[in-house]
Order: structure tokens, then C-alpha cells, then sequence
């Protein structure tokens, strides 16, 4: 009896995983994933607004996929910088990672916006800066980056007086 249900579990076990393959496979032929359809943008279909309350006016925000605002949720979000444009010293709850994709973003460590102390970034750079880490960033030429991560997506200013959010009141 105990040779039988084993068979049995065995066999049940081996249909579970043929018919999860197959659903795997039949996604990819498809384009889909667990979160939805596969998206395609371009250029020209991105629709820019102005940046979050958080950042510095002056800059156009995308938010490509996802929802930045909620906890646990990827997301990508494109930044369009004119030159010039700065973000002063600040840090975020979780990991941002940026990608250039256009110009050039110079960023730099530390709690003191210092332009002596930057990186250049140029078009096809990355850079990860883990949660909590004290950065600032400025646009050099007409700049685009891509952030994403995992939301939420905040921003807390090293100075509280540099935060946009507090000059608005």
C-alpha cells in the first residue's frame, strides 16, 4: 500500500513540475512574466512631468514601470536634467541605482555639496548607492539618467533647508 502512494504522489509530483515548465515556456514564447506583459517604450511615447515635491524644480520626470511611491514594488523612473540642474546632499530608505543614458551626471559623496569632489558620469555609466549613503549630484549639459529600485522611492535631505518640500511652505 505505502509502494502505491508514493507511486502515486510520485507521479503527481511529476505532472505539477511538467505543467509549471510548460506555463514557463508558453510566458516567455509570449512575452509575459508573473508581474504582467512585456512593455515597450520609446522616445517619443515617454510622457515627462514635473519632478516630485522632493526634488529640486526644474528637472522632467517618467515613471517607465512600477510605482515609486509604494514599499516592496520595482520601478524605473527616467530624469530629464538641464545643465546646471543640482541635486544637493541627501540620502534614500532603500538602494537607487542610476544609469546614464544621455550627458553627463557628476555625482559626489559626502554631507557638503563639493563639484571639486565628483565622479563623471558619461552616457552608458552606473552607479549603485546603497540606502543611507550621503551623495549629491549635479547635470552637466542637458542630462538623462534612469533610477530605479525598490519603493519607496524617497528622498531626505542632508540640510533640512535645502529640501524643496520645506521652500514650497
Amino acid at each position: 500500500m505505502t509502494r502505491v502512494r508514493l507511486c502515486i504522489l510520485f507521479f503527481v509530483l511529476l505532472v505539477s513540475v511538467s505543467l509549471c515548465f510548460a506555463q514557463a515556456t508558453k510566458n516567455k514564447r509570449h512575452g509575459t512574466t508573473a508581474q504582467g506583459k512585456h512593455v515597450v517604450i520609446t522616445p517619443d511615447q515617454i510622457k515627462w512631468g514635473p519632478p516630485p515635491p522632493g526634488l529640486p524644480a526644474g528637472s522632467e520626470i517618467a515613471v517607465l514601470s512600477g510605482d515609486p511611491s509604494k514599499a516592496g514594488v520595482p520601478f524605473t523612473i527616467r530624469a530629464r536634467m538641464p545643465d546646471g540642474y543640482k541635486i544637493p546632499p541627501h540620502w534614500h530608505p532603500t538602494d537607487e541605482n542610476v544609469n546614464v543614458i544621455q550627458g553627463t551626471l557628476m555625482m559626489g559623496l559626502g554631507t557638503k555639496f563639493n563639484e571639486s569632489g565628483g565622479s563623471e558620469m558619461q552616457a552608458g555609466s552606473y552607479a549603485l548607492m546603497p540606502k543611507g549613503l550621503r551623495h549629491f549630484a549635479w547635470a552637466k549639459g542637458e542630462t538623462i539618467i534612469d533610477v530605479y529600485g525598490i519603493g519607496p522611492f524617497a528622498i531626505t535631505y542632508v540640510n533640512p533647508s535645502d529640501d524643496p518640500r520645506r521652500k514650497a511652505k
